[in-house]
C-alpha cells in the first residue's frame, strides 16, 4: 500500500477523572491551548500512552506532569471511541479514575502552561455545555458515564 493510499490508526489516550475529597463531586478540568485538537476547549488531564505503560501508571504520570498532583486509588473508569473526521482526530481514549493524595498537595498547579489555560474543580452536575468539550470528554458525557457513580467504577 503506497503512502498516498494508506489509512490512518488511531491514537491511544488516557484521561483521568481527578476527583478529591476537598470537592466533593467534582473533576479537575482545564482548558486546552495552542495548536493541538480541542484548543480553547475543556478536558481532563491526560496524554498518550507510552509504550508498556498500564492505563494506570499513564494516568499518574499525566496527572502529575501536568498538575503537579499525585494519585491514590487509580482505577479503570470507561473507554470511548472519539472520533472528528473533518480534524482526522481518532483516539481510543481510556478513562481512568484517582483520588488525589492530599496528605502530598491538595491543590493543582498548572505545570504545562503552553498546553493548558489552568485546572479548575468542576461539579459533575454543573459541566460546561457540550460544544465547549474536548471531542473525548464530550463522548463520555454523552455516553451517560459519571465517575461518581460507584456502579459503574471497575472495583478491581
Amino acid at each position: 500500500m503506497s503512502a498516498t493510499t494508506r489509512r490512518e490508526r488511531p491514537k491511544v489516550g488516557v484521561g483521568v477523572f481527578v476527583t478529591s475529597p476537598d470537592h466533593p463531586n467534582c473533576v479537575l478540568i482545564g482548558v486546552r491551548k495552542g495548536s493541538s485538537p480541542g484548543s480553547k476547549l475543556y478536558g481532563l488531564p491526560g496524554g498518550h500512552l507510552e509504550f508498556g505503560e498500564s492505563w494506570e501508571e499513564c494516568g499518574r504520570r499525566e496527572t502529575q506532569e501536568e498538575t503537579g498532583l499525585q494519585l491514590n486509588n487509580v482505577q479503570f473508569a470507561t473507554v470511548v471511541n472519539a472520533v472528528v473526521e473533518k480534524e482526522k482526530y481518532h483516539y481510543v481514549e481510556l478513562y481512568v479514575q484517582g483520588e488525589v493524595d492530599i496528605e502530598v498537595k491538595r491543590e493543582p498547579i498548572n505545570r504545562e502552561p503552553d498546553k493548558c489555560e489552568g485546572w479548575i474543580w468542576c461539579n459533575w452536575n454543573d459541566f460546561p455545555p457540550p460544544e465547549k468539550l474536548f471531542c473525548p470528554l464530550r463522548v463520555v458525557r454523552e455516553q451517560g458515564y459519571d465517575p461518581f457513580a460507584s456502579s459503574q467504577v471497575n472495583k478491581s
